[in-house]
């Protein structure tokens, strides 16, 4: 049997102008902007707590903290993303920059949930006066905030989508978020999130001092910790997956094999190898070994039946002759 290794590559920033799919310049204006809102209203959210003796006003403003950061790490990666764009040592781009900010800010928000159960148990076992009208109003004021930054992200988030809707719309394969940004979603999930806690602490504080269920509070804030371990829980898989290149099921690599299905019987081709992992927010490389009893076959034409699928962006082809 002959080998005859064969790579052929298609050029990153020339196939498709979009060079992996990075920068995402409205996103990383809107993620500033939350970081700033976000930022100010945790301070007012934790001192107002403290001075009110609100556990579920305290634990909402922790909880912003923990969003705060997550949102600060999406803004920064952004920034360096775009900053190392073209530093040759990153060999399929700097996406992952925003992947692995999105996991990093899912292990902090496990730990923020384990103090919100920490201080909810507290008061729990210690029950301390509340003072309801003032701490419901700074409550209010959270939920704006956090409604407000889901509406600056979500603008982003939606534009970004329409521009790659129409880019893209002669051969869209995976629906409307194959060309998510997962930076920018995550940053999103954080808002929408905090604004669940949000409403969490508003019915906590409400139930207290209506109904007198002093108890309500804390256990709000036990359930508000509950809810971000679960939302982190699930960040952390999903970031993870990128970032270990675990997407071996994602349906672009079915599409792979489906081409080469169609080929083989012309060709005596046997695919036995394939490699597939994401380089982008809807970019995918991919290696593969094909034998083939044709002796004409040459990798570029490979390449050129894969190509049907725009988002596989840079090919590797081993052809083996049998």
């Amino acid at each position: 049997m002959n080998t005859l290794p064969t790579p052929a590559t298609r050029p990153p920033h020339c196939s498709h102008g979009h060079a992996f799919d990075s920068g995402n310049p409205a996103a990383e204006r809107g993620t500033r902007l939350v970081m700033w809102l976000t930022l100010g209203t945790m301070v007012v959210e934790i001192t107002a707590g403290w001075w009110f003796n609100s556990m579920a006003l305290l634990a909402d403003g922790w909880h912003m903290s923990s969003h705060a950061v997550a949102i600060g790490l999406s803004a920064l990666a952004y920034a360096m993303a775009r900053r190392l764009a073209a530093d040759p040592r990153f060999a399929f781009g700097t996406w992952k920059i925003e992947v692995l900010a999105g996991f990093s800010s899912a292990l902090f928000l496990l730990g923020v949930a384990a103090l919100m159960v920490v201080g909810s148990v507290e008061r729990l076992l210690d029950p301390q006066p509340i003072r309801y009208a003032e701490a419901m109003a700074v409550g209010v004021l959270g939920l704006v905030v956090n409604l407000a930054s889901a509406f600056i992200l979500g603008g982003a988030h939606h534009g970004h989508d329409h521009g790659h809707a129409h880019a893209h719309e002669h051969h869209d394969h995976d629906g409307p978020g194959h060309h998510e940004d997962l930076n920018l979603r995550a940053a999103y999930l954080h808002v929408i999130a905090d604004a669940a806690t949000s409403v969490l602490a508003i019915l906590a504080l409400a139930g207290g001092w209506w109904l007198g269920w002093s108890w309500l509070d804390p256990v709000m804030g036990v359930v508000g910790a509950v809810l971000v371990a679960v939302w982190a829980k699930g960040l952390i898989a999903e970031t993870g997956k990128v970032l270990l290149d675990r997407e071996m099921d994602h349906p672009v690599v079915g599409e792979i094999r489906e081409v080469i299905t169609e080929n083989a019987a012309a060709h005596g081709l046997r695919l036995t190898d394939l490699h597939v992992w994401r380089v982008g927010r809807g970019a995918w490389a991919c290696a593969l070994t094909l034998v083939t009893s044709d002796p004409a076959l040459t990798a570029d034409a490979v390449r050129q039946w894969l190509a049907v699928h725009e988002e596989i962006m840079h090919v590797t082809v081993e052809l083996q002759r049998a």
